[in-house]
């Protein structure tokens, strides 16, 4: 199938390919439900040579630049307590994580979560990590920006290869909080 964005040789529907995902995006594919079917969640398979955002939209399509999302484990922290959250923002803007995060979170102090963290609480590898498949108990909060686009390409949990995952359905992901501003250009 062509993919929606982007120039992959490949797309196929993620239910399809659950063997190229790690367990937790697996499982949450497979157990998928919302208004978009998973079948319209699709894999496409990737080169981790071609990572590096700039290098990678060189190689699959410069659209993508304006289509991709970055997702970002937060530890938030408030009276020695630490909530682990993620926010999904566009690649070409950063998430406003002393503003919008802090404030949502409740939180005295917010910052990016150590990469062992990040990489164990999710059962992710680091530059993959997806917000399809997070542990149910974090808050997800994703920009508007994110969620109007109508495909939107992300990581699948691993290095070598990515989501292509309607917008709308990040609003409808397990903690799902949609914030206007969350990314800052």
């Amino acid at each position: 199938m062509r993919a929606p964005i982007g120039d992959f040789d490949n797309a196929v529907p993620a239910p399809d390919r659950l063997d190229e995902l790690t367990r937790p995006v697996a499982d949450a594919v497979r157990t998928w439900r919302g208004s978009v079917p998973a079948d319209q969640i699709l894999y496409v398979d990737t080169d981790p040579q071609w990572a590096d955002t700039a290098v990678f939209v060189e190689h699959y399509g410069r659209d993508l630049l304006e289509r991709s999302a970055n997702c970002v484990v937060v530890a938030a922290k408030r009276g020695g307590e630490t909530t682990l959250a993620a926010c999904v923002v566009l690649s070409t803007t950063r998430a406003d994580v002393n503003g919008a995060v802090r404030r949502r979170l409740g939180a005295r102090k917010v910052s990016f979560a150590p990469m062992d963290t990040a990489t164990g609480e999710t059962g992710m590898e680091y530059g993959g990590i997806t917000p399809v498949g997070l542990p149910g108990s974090w808050p997800v909060l994703v920009d508007a920006a994110v969620v109007d686009l109508p495909y939107v390409l992300v990581g699948s949990g691993r290095r070598r290869g990515k989501l292509l995952v309607p917008g709308k359905a990040f609003a409808e992901l397990p903690g799902a909080v949609v914030l206007e501003g969350l990314g800052l250009g």
